[in-house]
């Protein structure tokens, strides 16, 4: 009996344990959290846009002045005057330096002189040519006589253009003691004093003048480029090129291109080009080393996006579009050409996409994304 009463109580105590784990359930069920949704990936994104993109072409030139001029004397003579200061700018036919002209002007009154005395004695003999003509018409000269006179009259008339000539050439040489400048430019340092003494024959300049306003830009480029530049000359574009600080960080100035060099380099497999620039401001200076660009052509109807959109994968290029419903897709693209940080794609996209510029390296395929705008690309960018 004992042991029918102690099964009895097991039995009513299991039955109210089932009870009450049965009616915990629901308020499990009631505060489990529900599951949450799968989370976005935040990426930056930018539109393709349609526009015109300007080919440049980068190198590296060097200031040079349009032109320069070695300021030295053509007579011998003492400086009895500077006239300039270092550095001035100074234009066509100012005077630079005076030398001691007293003889050269001694030299030039002398031939002056020399030429009155050959005229009065071409008067005379051109005097006694009438008088022998007419005493040969009477017979009373012979033609001997006549003929003499004559030579005579013609040797007086070379004298006479003789000193001519030589009163020319003392003008000229008198005029070289007065040093003027031959070009308008910039002068460098002085390098002679007020009563040197200045030869002909010497090597070593008095000064020099540089013409920086224009003022031109040599720059290399690749002989595969030569053809590209060529062409856009011949189709009637003025190439522009813009000079630029030697690390990019300042536009100094900006001129056209002026000349191609008539041969390729062998050696290094480069050409030469020449580019003209007004230098008010002189923000180029001679010698200067500066980076170019030129702008050979432009690219119309362009499909541009910015460089960090385009990846590169085992099978190419390729890029993130993002798709309806914030999805992205992978996209295979082909590229034309990149420069200032926008690439040129012409296959694989359209304007006005928007495709994955940061935070592609946690995508994948058909995965949505919480997108964050970036400014457009614009059509500023250059392909080079």
């Amino acid at each position: 009996m004992a042991c029918s009463s102690m099964l009895g109580r097991s039995v009513v105590r299991l039955t109210l344990l089932l009870a009450a784990l049965a009616g915990s359930f629901p308020a499990l069920a009631e505060t489990a959290p529900a599951k949450p949704p799968a989370a976005t990936v935040p990426v930056t994104v930018a539109a393709a846009t349609r526009g015109s993109f300007p080919v440049m072409l980068d190198a590296l030139g060097t200031v040079q002045a349009l032109n320069t001029v070695v300021v030295r004397t053509r007579v011998d003579g003492e400086i009895q005057e500077v006239a300039f200061e270092e550095g001035q700018t100074v234009k066509r036919g100012d005077l630079l330096i005076r030398l001691d002209s007293r003889a050269l002007q001694a030299a030039l009154d002398q031939a002056k002189a020399k030429r009155a005395q050959d005229a009065a004695a071409l008067r005379n003999v051109q005097i006694d040519l009438e008088r022998i003509a007419q005493l040969a018409k009477q017979s009373y000269a012979s033609q001997q006589q006549l003929d003499a006179q004559q030579a005579a009259v013609a040797g007086a008339q070379a004298l006479v253009q003789a000193d001519d000539a030589a009163i020319e050439n003392a003008e000229v040489q008198l005029s070289y003691t007065e040093i003027r400048a031959p070009i308008d430019g910039r002068i460098g340092f002085r390098l002679v004093d007020s009563g040197n003494i200045v030869r002909a024959s010497d090597q070593q300049a008095m000064l020099s003048i540089v013409q920086t306003d224009p003022i031109t830009v040599v720059f290399t480029l690749p002989e595969t480029r030569v053809f590209e530049v060529n062409q856009s000359i011949t189709e009637g574009r003025a190439l522009g090129v813009a000079a630029y600080s030697i690390d990019r960080a300042m536009k100094l100035a900006e001129g056209k291109l002026s000349v191609i060099n008539n041969a390729v380099d062998a050696a290094s497999g480069t050409v030469q080009l020449k580019a003209l620039f007004a230098n008010q401001g002189l923000t180029l200076w001679p010698g200067q080393s500066v980076a170019v660009s030129l702008h050979v052509r432009d690219i119309e109807d362009a499909v541009i996006v910015p460089a960090a959109a385009v990846q590169r994968g085992q099978n190419g290029l390729y890029a993130w579009v993002v798709g309806e419903g914030n999805v992205v897709k992978i996209r295979p693209v082909t590229v034309l050409m990149e420069a200032d940080g926008r690439s040129v794609v012409s296959t694989g996209l359209q304007g006005g996409e928007k495709v994955v510029t940061f935070g592609q390296y946690r995508l994948r395929d058909g995965i949505a994304v919480d997108p964050k705008e970036e400014p457009a690309a614009d059509d500023q960018g250059a392909a080079r």
